[in-house]
């Protein structure tokens, strides 16, 4: 893996993934909990908005497509699906939120 990336570089790679149900990307929605960047190795661990999302392997499948891009050759990512903590909509940036239509009342 070139010096160059990082997780920033990961997470904005990520963004261009739209979870189709809710209409935004999973970075600003929560879903990406860990990113961990070792050599060549890279782990990322995520959810899903509900463990019965039915989009669920699309986003899996569009989020390894979007690591594709910028990854390098021997790098070879893992996304794991993870369901603790469970999503809740106060994983979400404020930005998110506010275009959603949520508040901080509506998040607890």
């Amino acid at each position: 893996m070139t010096a160059a990336l990082d997780a920033e570089q990961i997470r904005a790679a990520l963004r261009k993934v739209v979870d189709p149900e809710v209409g935004a990307n999973i970075v600003d929605l929560g879903l990406i909990y860990r990113i961990d960047l070792d050599g060549s190795k890279l782990l990322i661990e995520m959810t899903m908005t509900s463990p019965a999302c039915p989009m669920g392997e699309m986003i899996v499948d569009d989020a390894y497509s979007e690591l594709d891009r910028i990854l390098p050759a021997e790098c070879q990512p893992e996304i794991r699906l993870v369901w603790e903590p469970p999503w809740a909509p106060s994983m979400m940036s404020e930005k998110c939120r506010l275009s959603l239509g949520w508040n901080e009342a509506d998040s607890e």
